[in-house]
């Protein structure tokens, strides 16, 4: 999984993709400037580290995700279409975290003059229908040419859908909420529209502005709400100074500000959520692993992101969930207690599924 970050400049987003990624990118470079930070963050997961304490494997895997950080965009930037390094950058991504200032702090001025995180996401939203736009706009001209006195169905579908989008763009709606059926939504699959992807809106408060993070979230989420869009609050700084602690002494600190879970967590959650995906095991004294797949991905599918082998041989697959596992002690309990089954080519692997690829290549 890829997720771009993306806001206007002096947000805090370089300082959160610093505290998902522990990295140590220089912050505050502003827009215009042709630079990307890339990293990449484990996926903490509880199920890992016991599956972990029962076999002592030779290694620990946990899921991971690339962050990608680009500069800050600016206002009018979208007029021309965005910076080739920087559209390419989040293109490639499958979701975009964007991250809008709600803090005061009088050494580092908003670009914009005042503090009004709403005013931000228009600015943003402004920016990407725009670039999407441009790009709609180009591949119709294209495509004019070449149905011109001939008539190819695959273009005049794409042709179709695209004139879609161009009216729902020029109405200034995102193209995350344009209905298209299967046929339609693999025929712009490829251009990777800025405004189909979903978001998660990070709202970077101050130290003293937590009470106050709970109705600039409501605001933006009776503007925004959709399916494809989530909302949650946290302070940089404060995040700053939890990646600091223990992890006894980082749950106490949040509990004592009435937080449930660090920022980091709760933007992994979310950005999950989102792309409806989850997580299968597999196990052994060599190693314990994460994988990743969607959400209904068959037990091949599963297997392919292991390896391409795997999918092409596959015979059946071994399962038993996490927690059956856990509770029985051992491979052994979950065959006396029949929780290992065997399950084939149909099969859709749930969240927690332990798997053992039987293959044949």
């Amino acid at each position: 999984m890829e997720i771009g970050i993306v806001g206007l400049p002096l947000s805090g987003k370089t300082t959160l993709f610093n505290l998902l990624t522990r990295s140590h990118a220089e912050t505050g470079f502003g827009g215009g400037k042709k630079k990307v930070n890339l990293g990449l963050s484990r996926v903490p997961d509880l199920r890992v580290d016991r599956l972990a304490e029962i076999w002592h494997p030779k290694k620990t895997t946990y899921a991971t995700i690339q962050y990608v950080d680009v500069a800050g965009v600016e206002k009018g930037s979208g007029k021309e279409g965005l910076a080739g390094e920087m559209l390419t950058s989040l293109k490639n991504t499958d979701t975009l975290l964007v991250v809008v200032r709600a803090f005061e702090n009088e050494q580092v001025p908003h670009p914009e003059g005042s503090i009004d995180p709403l005013r931000d996401l228009e600015i943003l939203q402004g920016e990407f229908l725009l670039s999407d736009l441009i790009i709609v706009e180009a591949r119709l001209q294209r495509l004019s040419k070449q149905l011109k006195g001939k008539g190819e169905r695959a273009l005049e579908l794409e042709q179709a859908v695209l004139r879609r989008c161009q009216a729902h763009l020029e109405d200034e709606q995102p193209l995350r909420l344009l209905e298209l059926d299967g046929d339609e939504a693999r025929t712009i699959r490829g251009f990777q529209f800025l405004t189909r992807k979903p978001l998660v809106i990070a709202v970077n408060v101050g130290e003293d502005d937590l009470d106050r993070a709970g109705g600039i979230v409501t605001a933006i989420e009776a503007r925004w709400g959709s399916p494809s869009v989530t909302t949650l609050s946290l302070s940089a700084t404060i995040e700053q100074e939890i990646s600091e602690l223990s992890s006894e002494d980082a749950a106490a600190f949040l509990a004592d500000l009435g937080i449930d879970s660090s920022a980091t967590d709760r933007i992994l959650r979310s950005s999950y959520r989102l792309l409806g995906l989850i997580s299968y095991f597999t196990m052994g004294e060599d190693e314990c692993r994460a994988w990743t797949v969607p959400a209904g991905a068959t037990a091949p599918q599963a297997a392919g992101v292991i390896h391409s082998d795997l999918e092409r041989g596959f015979i059946r697959a071994e399962v038993v969930h996490y927690d059956d596992f856990v509770a029985a002690g051992s491979q052994a309990a979950c065959r006396d207690k029949g929780l290992l089954r065997l399950e084939g080519k149909e099969y859709r692997v749930q969240d927690g599924d332990i798997l053992n690829i039987r293959f044949n290549v």
